[in-house]
């Protein structure tokens, strides 16, 4: 028996490590300043220095470490944090793990900070200026949000009653736990709910020692808000920022939760048995069953120990082989760099299994066409889906192009950006693999008559609202700081549930850690969507962007392409604008949603809208701003000045545009 138990133990422990081999995940970000330190200069000493102690005084310290090293303006101020009650060694290799990667990845900047997510949890952090006990704006905003792709399968409604309700008492609980200076666990909290299916979530929350149980508080909220509003029906997912860190999922993810095993309480309780004095005769029979049951009992939970590790086992073996498989496919993993600035891993396919995939670039598998090649449905040997764009053989975008797409894409990371799978390059042959999204581009709803029907004003506004946080992410929380350059509504995918996603990187500009405007002598992009200062300059920058923003919310709320007022001498800048002017913007909205919208947000959305495609690019808004404009419909607006490309009204504009059926009229 003795050897059956550590048989199984052993088993058991091996399960586990194999398990938290491969799901460990970590997130960091690299601050953003006009403050930067010269690699291994004094600044980058002390910050190594500092660094390489925190695993140890993390550990020995319950788990929570701030401490400085060094005199201005080379001091180096560092935090580090483990989830409470970890054991020493597990704190320190995390916090090492953590480290590691954010030395690696943040080469320069003055402040970072780094989640790493093994089964301990731990935070490393770092600044030149001092941060115990902040709440500032740099400690909420920056934000690394990750979600579980699969949905929740039970009902949605009775999961978010459960959930919230969990949420907010662990807000609660962690806030009063903070308020208990004696406890060296009062920085944290985990729960958990059964949901009536028997599935059961649960949730850490985690916020550093030093700050207050209001700022604590607030940070989740804003958190738990994030994750809700956006990925509220995924399986799970965490939040993380500088002070405060958020996760739930339907399983156990952190030996915070201990040795916690659940099972979900029984529907009824069983009928009371009457208890009699037995005599001696029953209590040798009533021994020998017990005996008898406890043997078979013993049989039967082996049997079922070892039968549940025989799958695990199964499962794993079919997971290596399936790895090695694959690798054995027709692609290669290779690396690509962008100038020196970053450098990614991505798959390599043959351009054989490309043919096979788009039954040869058939007609029938034709998704679109774009201004650099066209677009195939393709299905890869696993049965993956995918889009292929195979770029015409004289197309304008060169290798520089093709490389600059491939490296920006696949190092981007958001929901509302299409994801690259891989490319190929064979002789005059460029191709890239994207992952496919089934409703095709925002123009094929949106000018489409027998589309349009399909965006009622609460979809565009959904629209809307997932394009400005792709491209906020884009403008500021990605790793690489990117203008897009091409934004349109052709560019502009939708997924089932019409979740936006960008496309087309193919002239996107990588800015590292400079925001600032550039010039280009070759101007590339679409007619009606560039800034004045683009076109006419060859000067982009965040703001080129912003103005093409502006004119695709206007073409969202319209219904018609800015190009089509051209025959009328006008152009839908010019037009939004004279309308608003006039005190009669509602007659710019699309006839196919007139009966039903809220005339407050419409209005709201155009203002906006306005703002954005200002002439001067000082004068325009950051998507920073504009998303808060979007989110909170109690920010007040400034009056927007004249657009860019504004034609004078020296044509008879009236008249002409309010024959066309497609505008509202008389509607103030």
């Amino acid at each position: 028996m003795k050897q059956r138990r550590s048989f199984f133990s052993f088993l058991f422990c091996f399960v586990l490590v194999s398990f938290f081999g491969v799901s460990s995940v970590s997130a960091q970000t690299c601050k953003q300043s006009r403050y930067y330190f010269t690699p291994n200069d004094t600044y980058d000493a002390n910050r190594r220095l500092i660094l390489s102690s925190l695993p140890s005084k993390t550990a020995s310290q319950d788990g929570f470490y701030y401490g400085s090293l060094g005199q201005e303006p080379n001091r180096v101020f560092a935090a580090g944090m483990c989830v409470p009650r970890a054991e020493a060694n597990d704190c320190s290799a995390c916090i090492k793990g953590a480290l590691y990667w954010l030395i690696q990845d943040c080469t320069n900047q003055t402040e970072a900070y780094y989640w790493a997510l093994d089964p301990t949890n731990c935070l490393v952090r770092y600044s030149n200026i001092s941060f115990s006990g902040s709440s500032a704006f740099w400690d909420i905003t920056p934000r690394y949000l990750v979600f579980h792709t699969a949905y929740i399968s039970t009902n949605l409604t009775e999961f978010k009653i459960i959930f919230y309700g969990t949420i907010d008492r662990m807000i609660s609980e962690a806030s009063k736990a903070r308020n208990t200076s004696s406890s060296s666990d009062n920085y944290y909290t985990t729960d958990y709910a059964i949901l009536k299916d028997f599935h059961t979530i649960y949730a850490l929350m985690q916020c550093t020692p030093d700050i207050s149980p209001s700022d604590c508080e607030s940070c989740q909220r804003h958190s738990v808000i994030d994750y809700q509003r956006d990925y509220g029906n995924k399986t799970g997912g965490y939040v993380m920022r500088p002070i405060c860190f958020f996760r739930w999922q339907d399983f156990i993810f952190s030996k915070a939760f201990g040795k916690m095993t659940l099972a979900p309480p029984p529907t009824s309780r069983p009928p009371p048995v009457q208890r009699q004095s037995p005599s001696s005769g029953d209590r040798a029979k009533k021994t020998d069953t017990n005996s008898r049951k406890f043997s078979v009992g013993s049989i039967v939970a082996l049997a079922v120990l070892a039968l549940v590790a025989l799958i695990i086992i199964v499962g794993v073996l079919a997971w290596r082989i399936e790895v090695f498989c694959w690798r054995r496919r027709p692609y290669t993993e290779v690396e690509l760099n962008q100038t020196g600035i970053t450098t990614v891993r991505i798959r390599k396919y043959s351009f054989e299994m490309i043919k096979a995939a788009t039954n040869t670039f058939s007609e029938s598998n034709k998704l679109g066409r774009g201004g650099f090649g066209e677009v195939y449905k393709g299905v890869l040997p696993d049965k993956t889906e995918v889009a292929v764009k195979r770029l015409f053989k004289r197309s304008r975008q060169g290798e520089k192009e093709f490389k600059n797409e491939v490296v920006v894409v696949a190092k981007l990371q958001h929901n509302n950006l299409v994801r690259i799978l891989g490319f190929s390059v064979e002789g005059d042959e460029k191709i890239l693999v994207y992952e496919f999204v089934p409703n095709k581009s925002l123009d094929f709803f949106l000018f489409d008559p027998t589309n349009q029907g399909q965006l009622d004003w609460t979809t565009r506004y959904k629209i809307i609202g997932g394009i400005g946080r792709g491209i906020l992410y884009l403008h500021q929380d990605s790793p690489l700081k990117v203008i897009h350059r091409d934004l349109k509504v052709d560019n502009i995918l939708l997924e089932d549930d019409m979740n936006p996603k960008i496309a087309d990187f193919g002239m996107a500009k990588i800015c590292g850690m400079d925001l600032t405007s550039e010039n280009t002598s070759r101007i590339a992009g679409t007619e009606g969507y560039m800034a004045p200062e683009y076109m006419e300059l060859g000067q982009f920058s965040i703001k080129s962007d912003v103005y093409s923003f502006g004119v695709l919310v206007l073409e969202t709320i319209c219904g018609r392409r800015n190009r089509s007022f051209l025959p009328s001498g006008l152009n839908l800048v010019t037009y939004a604008w004279r309308l608003w002017r006039n005190g009669a913007p509602l007659e710019l909205l699309d006839t196919t949603i007139a009966d039903s919208y809220p005339r407050g947000e419409v209005t709201r959305c155009l203002h906006i809208a306005l703002l954005c495609v200002q002439k001067d690019s000082a004068d325009r808004p950051d998507m920073w701003t504009i998303m808060s404009w979007l989110t909170n419909n109690t920010i007040s607006l400034p009056v927007p000045k004249t657009p860019g490309f504004f034609i004078p009204n020296t044509t008879p504009y009236q008249s002409t545009l309010r024959s066309n059926s497609h505008f509202i009229n008389d509607r103030t």
